[in-house]
């Protein structure tokens, strides 16, 4: 099924539900749609044609869901740019997908001509909330939606490209991950199934529409005809939760970081959002004390541990019947998915063995953009004779039930001694120290070991000292594994989507020449 037609599905069956909040704006299923159709018809008009992509440079607004299934209706692809990038990561972009037009705020215009000065830019540009002096040799959003001349009905089928969606760029310079319309439906429709969303469903997102955990929360909605509340950060996490309430959200994805902010507000009381249902997370597992402060504090929300990626959306999901059994995990793979672990001949490797994590499902992508060597990096034949799976990159292993657990990146392990170290391991423990708000721990070459651990720490107690997080984690973990060096920071340094990076705390802790 192409993803466009989900839209239409909801607008033909019920118009006036209510498909989107943001901000001041309400949409309901029948505007979304009509709007979307209009857009989608002056992008036809201003040549965008079948397989052309489009660039969607926007915060969280109700233009960027507009825009998301216009580009589809026009049978475009749409390349979601996540507005925080700088203008090398926009250039990057522009230069890789080589877009037909780029739909952007008006807010961003300065930083997309100072990438467009690389060299490669869109021939078409459609600003949103120019106000009443709108730049020169632009097309605005608002005249877009003007054009009376209905949308081209889908073109192709459900093998095309729909997303070009790049990564966080965190192990390096991003790559666009190519899922087609028939990979998206089967995610979203997954996803949204072991949630158990229906129309009543009313969810709670302040991740960037162009991240695949933030847009599958717009996609999931629209296919169970559910309602969106679309937020653009957890930057002011009070008005946000106020906003919850008001709403009677039912369903709050989020993050560590987010979880961090949440339990820190203490005057918060439990019950705060009565209709929630439900909780996710699909980033790193979360402190077993963040999970007992979310749970008295939403008590009737369920909890559910996940584990995805841009190349596959969602793999894993634990049930929140389990979370109390196995806090550490991410679950078994989803239904029409495998997910199994694999030692270093490509077989399945035996339970409590450490071995990369591979993925087959209708979900996994076509492959990156422009880059076939990547591509076939990643995208590799296991010797069952079953045909390709996605190697992850990431060192996971199953325990005797058969569920699976994060150990690390394979290209994060520190050696130590000799002694292989997962980070993952040190950061869950020092997430569990009084005083410390977030950690995240890296290798530091050291002439005599090899490296060191080295953490960096956002404290909750100002008056937490480095010789303090030392000991408790001397007490937990061995030798190895305890962090020789300890700096404090306001905050950890993170990708341009807000991810939190190892890599980047690496080069910030390299000594300057």
């Amino acid at each position: 099924m192409r993803v466009e037609t989900l839209l239409r599905a909801q607008a033909a069956g019920d118009p006036l539900a209510i498909a989107l909040v943001a901000n001041e704006t309400r949409l309901d299923y029948g505007a979304l749609d009509a709007l979307s159709d209009r857009l989608a018809a002056s992008l036809t008009a201003h040549g965008v044609v079948h397989g052309d992509r489009v660039v969607l440079f926007m915060d969280n607004c109700w233009e960027m869901a507009v825009a998301l299934f216009a580009v589809l209706k026009a049978g475009a692809v749409a390349c979601p740019a996540n507005p925080g990038v700088k203008a090398d990561g926009l250039a990057h972009v522009l230069g890789d997908c080589r877009p037909r037009a780029i739909v952007l705020d008006a807010r961003h215009l300065p930083l997309c001509q100072e990438a467009e000065r690389a060299g490669t830019s869109a021939p078409v540009r459609i600003v949103a909330r120019a106000g009443e002096n709108p730049p020169s040799q632009a097309i605005t959003f608002e005249k877009c939606l003007e054009a009376n001349a209905p949308a081209a009905g889908a073109r192709g089928d459900d093998d095309d490209l729909a997303f070009i969606i790049y990564t966080s760029g965190s192990m390096g310079r991003a790559r666009g991950v190519m899922m087609t319309h028939r990979n998206v439906d089967a995610a979203s429709r997954l996803i949204g199934d072991y949630l158990d969303n229906t129309p009543s469903d009313v969810i709670l997102s302040v991740l960037p529409l162009s991240f695949t955990y933030g847009l599958y929360q717009l996609l999931v909605s629209v296919r169970f005809g559910a309602r969106l509340v679309l937020e653009k950060s957890f930057a002011f996490p009070h008005a946000v939760l106020e906003k919850a309430r008001e709403e009677g959200v039912t369903g709050f994805p989020l993050v560590p970081t987010i979880a961090a902010m949440i339990v820190s507000m203490k005057e918060s009381p439990a019950g705060f959002l009565p209709k929630l249902r439900y909780i996710t997370n699909a980033a790193a597992p979360l402190p077993p004390a963040h999970l007992a402060t979310l749970r008295t504090m939403f008590p009737k929300a369920e909890l559910y541990s996940m584990y995805g990626l841009t190349e596959c959306a969602r793999a894993t999901f634990l049930p929140p019947d389990e979370i109390d059994r196995r806090p550490g995990s991410v679950g078994k793979a989803l239904p029409e998915t495998e997910a199994f672990v694999i030692n270093d001949d490509g077989w399945p490797a035996a339970s409590d063995t450490t071995g990369e994590l591979v993925v087959r499902g209708p979900h996994v992508m076509r492959g990156y953009w422009n880059d076939p060597a990547a591509t076939d990096a990643v995208l590799r034949a296991l010797p069952d004779g079953r045909g390709k799976a996605l190697h992850t990159g990431d060192l996971f292993r199953t325990d005797a039930e058969g569920y699976l657990h994060f150990v690390g990146r394979r290209d994060d392990i520190i050696k130590v001694r000799g002694e292989k170290v997962a980070p993952g391991q040190v950061e869950s423990v020092l997430q569990s120290c009084p005083g410390v708000r977030e950690a995240i721990v890296f290798g530091e070459p050291e002439p005599i070991l090899g490296h060191i651990v080295h953490a960096l720490v956002v404290r909750s107690d100002a008056d937490l000292t480095e010789r303090a997080v030392m000991q408790f984690c001397a007490r937990r973990l061995p030798d190895a594994m305890v962090p020789k060096k300890v700096t404090f920071r306001p905050e950890l340094p993170r990708t341009a989507s807000g991810k939190i990076s190892r890599r980047l705390a690496a080069m910030e802790a390299m000594p300057t020449q």
